[in-house]
C-alpha cells in the first residue's frame, strides 16, 4: 500500500468527491432518514438527533494512510450532497479493503453511483496501491449488485441467512475486484 494521501477533491465528469463537513448534515439526513434507503443498511433510518454522531464518524475517516485506516467521501452534484462512499482497510498489511456506498434514491438511474464508485476504485488501486477491494451487501439490494457488475467486480459468494438484521436472517452477496482486473477495464 502506498502511504501517499489521496489528492482531494476528486472530480469526475459530473461529481465532486470530497471529505464530509459538518454543513453536510442536512443533505445526508435527506436520504439516510428514508426507510427505503435504510432497508439494506445495518442501521435504522437516521433521526435528526443521530445525524451529528453519524457525521462525526465519517469526518474522522480522512484516508487509508491516516489513523482510522478509512476514507469517507461525499458526492456533490448540483451544489448538494447526493451520496457518499466509504473505503476501509480490512487486513493488517493494508492491501485489501472493503467499499460501501449510499445514494439518494431521487438521483438513481443516471449513472452517478457508477461514476462515483469508479473514481473511488481508481483511487484504491492507483493512489493507495491496493491489491483487492470487496463489497458486501444484502442480497436483496439488486441495484448495488448491478453496480458491482457494471464496474467489473466478480460475484464471489452468496452467503445464505448469515446475518441477523432488523429482526430477520438475511443473505449477503460478496463482490470483489483485483488491481489487475481494474487495470484491464
Amino acid at each position: 500500500m502506498s502511504l501517499q494521501p489521496l489528492p482531494l477533491p476528486v472530480r469526475t465528469a459530473r461529481l465532486t468527491l470530497r471529505l464530509p463537513r459538518p454543513e453536510d448534515a442536512e443533505d445526508l439526513l435527506t436520504y439516510y432518514s428514508r426507510a427505503d434507503v435504510a432497508q439494506y443498511l445495518l442501521e435504522e433510518p437516521w433521526t435528526p438527533d443521530q445525524t451529528g454522531r453519524q457525521l462525526a464518524k465519517r469526518v474522522a475517516r480522512i484516508g487509508l494512510d491516516a489513523e482510522a485506516r478509512a476514507l469517507a467521501l461525499v458526492w456533490e452534484h448540483g451544489g448538494r450532497v447526493i451520496g457518499d462512499t466509504a473505503l476501509w482497510l480490512t487486513e493488517e498489511r493494508g492491501e485489501v479493503a472493503e467499499l460501501g456506498w449510499v445514494m439518494h434514491p431521487d438521483c438513481s438511474g443516471q449513472g452517478l453511483a457508477t461514476e462515483a464508485v469508479a473514481a473511488v476504485l481508481d483511487a484504491a488501486f492507483g493512489v493507495y496501491g491496493l491489491h483487492r477491494v470487496t463489497a458486501q451487501m444484502d442480497a436483496r439490494n439488486i441495484a448495488s449488485a448491478r453496480l458491482c457488475e457494471r464496474l467489473g467486480m466478480q460475484r464471489e459468494a452468496h452467503l445464505r441467512q448469515n446475518w441477523w438484521s432488523k429482526g430477520e436472517w438475511t443473505d449477503t452477496l460478496i463482490y470483489g475486484i483485483l488491481a489487475a482486473d481494474w487495470a484491464k477495464s
